[in-house]
C-alpha cells in the first residue's frame, strides 16, 4: 500500500507558477510539498523557454557583433566556425544556475521536493509514482495547486522523430547550427528564434498563415519590427501554410499551399503550446477542462473545485513567466486566507526578445480607435537621445499614447535596445494614474534612455496644444541647454 503523507498544500509543477505558489504558502506558515515530473526544476521558464532562449539571443548578439559594429568602426562579426558547444555554453550555465537557485529556495523554505508523476485520486489526494523507481506515494492536502505548464504542439504533418525537425523545446538541444532554417509560425517564440539564428548569419524563412507580424502590437511597432527582421536577412512567407514536409539526411523540403517550395537544413515548428492535464486524471477530482487541456479558473485561480487551484500556462493566456509567477502568489494568498494579494495587477507588460527588443503596456492606437477614444501620440527616436547615440541604436523609438481629454498615459510602446526594461517606467506611471505632468516634473539621469519619456511627452503636448512658447523641440532632450516651460536649465548629471 502506498505511503500516505499529509500536507496543507500540494503544488504540482516546479516552474515559475508552482515555485512561487509553494514559497508563498510556506511564507504564510503552511506545510507545503512540491511534485515535479522532470528530473530538474524550473519548468519551461528555466529549462526550455524564457531564460535559455533569451540567453541564446544574447550569445548570438555577442558573437555576431551586432551590438558593437557601429560603435567602434570595427567588424566583430561572427566567427564562421563557432561550435555549438561555444554557442550553448552560457545558456547551460544560466539554466543550471536557475535550477540551483530554486533548490536553494526550497531548502531555505523547508519545502520538500518529490520528483515523480502525479494523478488525482480525489479532490484532496494525489497518487505519485517517483522517478527513481521507489515505491508509490499518496499525498493528501487541504489545497492542491496545479502548475504543470505546457508543451509544444506537434502537428502530425511534421516528422518530429527526424533530427532536422524541431519543436521549440528541442531547439535548445541542437547539435549543429543550421545555415538555412525554416520557422513555422510568426508568433513570439517563432519570431524570437528567427532573429537569434539570423544574427548567427543563417538564412531564415518564416512561414505563417496570417498576413501580419504579431498583430497585437501597435501597428507602427509591428511594421518596424518586421522591417528590422528583414534587414537581418529573414524572409517572410505570409498567408502560407505547409502542406507537406519531407526530411532527408541532407535537407528538409517544405511544400506550401501557395505552390512555393522551401528547402532548408532544419525546421523549427512554433505552432503554439498545449497542456497535458489529462495525465493528471482530472476527472477523478471532478475538474472541468477547456480546449487544449486548459483549466478554467476564477479571479483567485480556483477551478470549479474550490480547494483546487490552477496557475501558469495551464490556464492559458498570457502564459508568461512573469504572469505565471504572479498567479502562483495570488492563488496561495487566497488559499491561505491572506489579503496581501487580492488579484492580478490591472496592467501586464509584454516583452518580446526579438532583434530588436519590443516592450509594450496598455492600449495601442488600434484598440483606442476601435473604442472611439480620442488620443494624442508623442514619439522620440533613440538616435535623438544621448544614450541612444552612445549605444549606437539608430532605429529604436518610444511611443507614448495619452488620452486626449486629460493627457493621462494609456499606452507605452518601445522598440530598440533595452525596450523590455524601458517600458517599466511607463508601467509605473500608468499604475499611479500618471499623465504628461508626471514626466514634465520628473528629472531623469543623463545620459539615459529614460529621458526619451520626457522628449516624447513634450512632443505629445505640442500635438495636443500647438507649439509651446519658447521651446525648441529639436533640443528639448538636452535639458541642460534648452529652458523648457519656464524652468531654468540644469547641469548634466555626471
Amino acid at each position: 500500500m502506498a505511503e500516505l503523507q499529509q500536507y496543507d498544500m500540494i503544488v504540482i509543477g516546479a516552474g515559475p507558477a508552482g515555485v512561487n505558489a509553494a514559497v508563498t504558502a510556506a511564507m504564510l506558515g503552511k506545510k507545503v510539498v512540491v511534485l515535479e515530473k522532470n528530473a530538474v526544476v524550473g519548468g519551461a521558464g528555466a529549462n526550455t523557454g524564457t531564460l535559455p532562449s533569451k540567453t541564446l539571443r544574447e550569445t548570438a548578439l555577442a558573437l555576431s557583433g551586432l551590438k558593437t559594429r557601429r560603435l567602434y568602426g570595427v567588424d566583430l562579426s561572427l566567427r564562421r566556425e563557432a561550435t555549438v558547444s561555444e554557442l550553448m555554453f552560457h545558456e547551460h550555465m544560466v539554466k543550471h544556475a536557475a535550477q540551483a537557485e530554486i533548490i536553494g529556495i526550497f531548502d531555505r523554505s523547508g519545502i520538500p521536493l518529490i520528483h515523480g508523476t502525479g494523478s488525482f485520486i480525489d479532490t484532496h489526494t494525489i497518487h505519485v509514482v517517483p522517478l527513481g523507481g521507489e515505491e508509490p506515494l499518496t499525498l493528501q492536502a487541504e489545497f492542491i495547486v496545479i502548475a504543470i505548464g505546457s508543451a509544444p504542439m506537434r502537428p502530425a504533418l511534421f516528422p518530429f522523430d527526424h533530427p532536422r525537425v524541431w519543436d521549440s523545446d528541442e531547439i535548445l538541444e541542437i547539435t549543429h547550427v543550421p545555415k538555412r532554417l525554416a520557422v513555422i509560425g510568426a508568433g513570439v517564440i517563432g519570431s524570437e528564434y528567427a532573429c537569434t539564428f539570423a544574427a548567427l548569419e543563417g538564412k531564415v524563412e518564416i512561414i505563417d498563415g496570417r498576413d501580419a507580424l504579431l498583430p497585437f502590437l501597435d501597428l507602427e511597432v509591428s511594421q518596424k519590427l518586421q522591417h528590422a527582421m528583414a534587414d537581418l536577412g529573414i524572409t517572410f512567407h505570409w498567408k502560407s501554410n505547409v502542406i507537406s514536409c519531407t526530411a532527408t539526411d541532407h535537407e528538409v523540403q517544405l511544400q506550401l499551399d501557395t505552390g512555393e517550395n522551401v528547402i532548408c537544413d532544419a525546421v523549427l515548428v512554433a505552432a503554439g503550446r498545449a497542456s497535458r492535464t489529462e495525465l493528471l486524471n482530472p476527472h477523478a477530482a471532478g475538474l472541468h477542462l477547456g480546449k487544449r487541456g486548459l483549466i478554467p479558473v476564477n479571479e483567485h485561480f480556483q477551478t470549479n473545485i474550490p480547494n483546487i487551484y490552477a496557475v501558469g500556462d495551464v490556464v492559458g493566456f498570457p502564459a508568461l513567466a512573469s504572469t505565471s509567477a504572479e498567479q502562483g502568489r495570488i492563488a496561495s494568498n487566497h488559499a491561505c486566507g491572506s489579503q496581501l494579494l487580492k488579484g492580478m495587477p490591472p496592467l501586464l507588460p509584454t516583452g518580446i526578445y526579438a532583434i530588436p527588443e519590443v516592450g509594450m503596456i496598455g492600449e495601442t492606437e488600434g484598440t483606442l480607435q476601435a473604442h472611439g477614444v480620442e488620443y494624442i501620440v508623442g514619439k522620440a527616436m533613440y538616435n535623438e537621445n544621448a544614450r541612444g547615440k552612445i549605444i549606437g541604436d539608430d532605429t529604436g523609438f518610444i511611443k507614448l499614447i495619452y488620452r486626449r481629454d486629460d493627457m493621462r498615459l494609456v499606452g507605452v510602446h518601445v522598440i530598440g535596445e533595452q525596450a523590455t526594461e524601458l517600458v517599466h517606467i511607463g508601467l509605473m506611471a500608468m499604475r499611479v494614474g500618471g499623465g504628461a505632468d508626471l514626466f514634465l516634473n520628473t528629472c531623469f539621469n543623463f545620459p539615459t534612455l529614460g529621458n526619451l519619456y520626457k522628449l516624447a511627452t513634450y512632443r505629445a503636448l505640442v500635438n495636443r496644444y500647438g507649439r509651446l512658447s519658447k521651446v525648441h523641440m529639436e533640443t528639448v532632450d538636452q535639458h541642460e541647454q534648452a529652458p523648457v516651460a519656464g524652468l531654468a536649465p540644469t547641469a548634466p548629471n555626471r
